[in-house]
Parts: C-alpha cells; structure tokens; sequence
C-alpha cells in the first residue's frame, strides 16, 4: 500500500501539482514543432545538396561536399550555440526558429548523403534499359530510378528522423523551453526527478514509435497500391 501511496505522491507532485502537465504538454508541442520544421528544411536542403553532388560544375559539387564534411562532423549543440550566441546574437529571432535552423543545417548534411547512397543503389543498368526503351532522361529518373530510391532511403531516414527527435533535447541550452528542459525544471522543483524523467522517456519512446508507425502505414499503402 505503501508503494501505491509513493507512486501516487510523485505522479500527483510531478503532473498535477502547479499544472505541470500543461507545462510538459507546451514542452512536447515545442519539441514536435522543431522536430518537423527541422525535417522540413534539412529533406528540402538535404535534396539540394544532394542534387549538387550531381551536377556538371565542380565548384557546386564542391560547396555539397565540403558543406556535408563541415556540418556532419560539427555536434549539433556546438551550432546551436554558434548560430544563437554569435550569427544570431544582436537579433531579435526566437530561439525556436534559431534551433530550427540549425536543425535543419545539421539534418541536410545527413540527409544528402542518405539520398546519395540511396540513388547509388540503384542499378544503372536498368536506367540504361528505360533509355533504349524511349524514355527521357527524366522519364526514367522519375519512373525507374527514384521509386527504388526511395525504398532503399526509407529505413535509413527513418533512423534520421528517430535521431532528429532525441537532439532537439539539447535546445534547452539555448533558452528552449522543450520537453527535456520542463521536465529538468519540474523535477528540480519537486526533489523527486525519477517520477518526471520516467515519463519524460515514456514521451520520447512515444514520438519515435509515432514516427514508426508513419513509415508503416506508407509502406502499406504503396504495397496495397501495387
């Protein structure tokens, strides 16, 4: 009985006391928030340097790779703290677009190479066969190489977005009230952190099971298509 009493003491202490649970609600919306931009603009970034990496001009292919070495090999909190105490320091931005931004920075140098490794997969000897066939250039891009791409890229993306998710926890040292920061904060001021934190990995195991889910129900509705 006792056990029960503890349990209840800190879930009430924890979630209710204060209205915390309305304080971790606003922490989860933040975090999803800076989850999906950041995917938003990392794939629609990550595309365009991806595309670089094809293109006829050296110094283009050359700006893809050095970008990808540079920000793939920088820890996501460093540029956080770059771009919200220096690029960003004398501006007015928020510091959840600030860690979008970077977010999306970071996310398009893992992204391109995602993408490239999944074009590479495909075998070129097919794409030849669509050509002699009549397609253009495009036409067999569209049709042969990128629906195999796109397979080959889905597990690892996935992977990247679960990723995603766990370093937006680091975006309270830049003054982001985020799941992981009102979490730390609530269980600073109940002296009773075990409860909180538990939940708070309940949450996160929670969004990356929502982002698996999503993955499944695509594959599903593309095999039922076929």
């Amino acid at each position: 009985m006792n056990f029960f009493n503890t349990v209840y003491e800190s879930a009430y202490n924890n979630l209710i006391a204060g209205d915390s649970y309305l304080y971790i609600l606003s922490g989860l919306k933040t975090t999803v928030i800076i989850t999906l931009a950041g995917l938003f603009a990392g794939s629609v970034l990550g595309a365009l340097l991806c595309l670089m990496q094809y293109s006829e001009s050296k110094i283009l292919r050359f700006i893809s790779k050095t970008y990808i070495v540079i920000v793939r090999g920088t820890p996501i909190l460093l540029l956080l703290m770059l771009l919200f105490y220096v690029v960003f320091a004398k501006s007015r931005m928020d510091a959840i677009y600030i860690a979008i931004i970077a977010f999306g920075l970071n996310g398009a140098s893992h992204i391109a190479e995602i993408m490239k490794s999944a074009l590479e997969s495909v075998d070129s000897g097919q794409v030849m066969a669509a050509r002699a066939l009549g397609f253009t250039k495009f036409g067999a891009f569209y049709n042969i190489t990128l629906p195999q791409a796109c397979e080959f890229a889905r597990p690892v993306y996935q992977n990247a977005v679960i990723n995603l998710i766990q370093w937006t926890s680091v975006v309270g040292y830049i003054t982001i009230a985020d799941l992981t920061r009102v979490i730390n904060n609530i269980g600073a001021r109940t002296a009773d952190p075990f409860f909180v934190i538990f939940i708070g990995i309940l949450i996160y195991l929670g969004l990356a099971y929502a982002a698996y889910l999503i993955f499944k129900m695509t594959e599903r509705k593309k095999r039922v298509r076929r």
